[in-house]
């Protein structure tokens, strides 16, 4: 059992307090918003995802895990201080460490000697460095812990990863991190901190840019008469490239492969490097929202006075996460088409301040009500248990952009509804 603050209790934050108490640590999770705190003192989780409120529940309950607000409550006598904080990206592209930097600085004079800061969040190589300077301590380690979390599996992901990478120039730092993790079956990644910071990025960026692959591949099925499911299938059954995302769609975005793509381009530019092949992944995916957009735009008679109906608007499913949602994308486009675009997700109760012109409405069946298209723009499972009879009834032009190949193709084959795929 080791004693550990986890400062910010966000997406990130709160998943590993919780787990790292799951793991029989005593854990002091740490934010500044005194709302945010009390509702998670009273075992309410600030954000959906699967499983964050029976794990929260447990550490609450065993007397492992505890919330303070920063600056307000004393600091916890911890060994382990986790910087799980937001890095939002820049206008030039980079990650904003204001929040890291603040962070390092208020806990620097006052932690224990011998104390070891983690930087959980995605942070630029050199960051590391950065905060050992900031914190301006010799008897404190700094070590570099990127998370792997996605949103919707979070916990699973943080307790069955497929590795934990833990970066440090100080190894005895680098091993009692690593020990955090002794109940995780995973390989642990024991390297240097610029190593650990560039793992993070480099993986993200290197799935952003297997799905805009998938995407470009998937655009040639269309021109070509093939199906991208199948072809998909196909290339997923080699082992060297395995079938993890490859599953065309309207376009990438979430909190991290948008913001951390800009930021890897900005890192090789200070550095001289032309990442050109990152850079082309990143154009490909904002044609993609353009395309579906025009699949959209293609079916209906005249887009200016058509009433679209939408299925989802988070940027996957199992999560409320707006953030860089391509399905926010493609509204955008098709509101500045002059659609009137009526919208239905579980998660979104509220009008969106972003899209100003957007009805959200209760249920899937409003959304399509009267309307001249549907699209279907996040995988929510409720979408393939929808009565297709009810919404035929409910929308008599049968029209069906699937921008994530999601609906049951042979039942809405059944109820003759035309609908235009992706890579179909």
């Amino acid at each position: 059992m080791a004693n550990v603050a986890v400062i910010g209790g966000g997406y990130v934050g709160l998943t590993t307090a919780v787990c790292l108490s799951h793991l029989g640590h005593r854990v002091t999770c740490i934010d500044v918003d005194a709302q945010k705190v009390e509702l998670m003192r009273d075992g309410v989780s600030p954000i959906v995802e699967e499983g964050i409120d029976e794990m929260l529940s447990y550490g609450l309950g065993s007397g492992l895990l505890t919330f303070s607000l920063l600056g307000e409550d004393d600091l916890p006598d911890a060994e382990f201080w986790f910087l799980c904080l937001p890095t939002p990206q820049s206008d030039d592209g980079s990650a904003d460490l204001t929040y890291i930097e603040t962070a390092a600085q208020t806990i620097g004079p006052k932690i224990p000697a011998g104390s070891v800061v983690i930087n959980k969040s995605t942070v630029p190589v050199g960051t590391a460095e950065s905060v050992f300077a900031l914190i301006g301590r010799d008897d404190v380690s700094v070590v570099s812990n990127p998370e792997f979390l996605r949103e919707g599996t979070a916990i699973n992901d943080f307790l069955h990863p497929d590795r934990v990478v833990v970066g440090s120039s100080d190894e005895e730092a680098a091993t009692r991190v690593a020990m955090l993790y002794a109940k995780v079956a995973a390989p642990a990644v024991i390297c240097g901190a610029r190593s650990a910071e560039l793992i993070k990025y480099g993986a993200n960026s290197f799935l952003a840019t297997k799905l805009s692959y998938v995407n470009a591949v998937a655009e040639l099925c269309e021109l070509l008469g093939a199906d991208a499911d199948d072809v998909m299938m196909g290339i997923g059954l080699d082992k060297r490239i395995g079938q993890g995302f490859l599953q065309p769609g309207p376009g990438w975005g979430g909190s991290c492969f948008p913001k951390d793509t800009s930021a890897l381009l900005k890192i090789a530019e200070t550095v001289g490097y032309d990442f050109a092949m990152l850079e082309e992944a990143r154009r490909i995916n904002v044609e993609q929202f353009d395309r579906t957009a025009g699949k959209v735009e293609d079916i209906v008679a005249d887009i200016s006075s058509a009433r679209i109906g939408v299925w989802g608007l988070t940027f996957k499913s199992g999560t409320d996460d707006l953030r860089d949602s391509p399905a926010i994308e493609v509204v955008s486009r098709l509101l500045a088409l002059g659609a009137n675009v009526v919208a239905y997700d579980p998660t979104v109760t509220e009008p969106l301040a972003e899209l100003p012109g957007l009805e959200i409405v209760k249920d899937p069946y409003s959304a399509v009500s009267g309307a001249d298209a549907l699209v279907v723009l996040t995988e929510w499972p409720e979408f393939q248990s929808v009565d297709l009879g009810k919404v035929g009834e409910l929308m008599p032009s049968r029209q069906i952009v699937d921008g994530r190949n999601h609906l049951h193709r042979r039942a809405l084959e059944r109820y003759k509804f035309n609908v235009v795929g992706v890579g179909r």
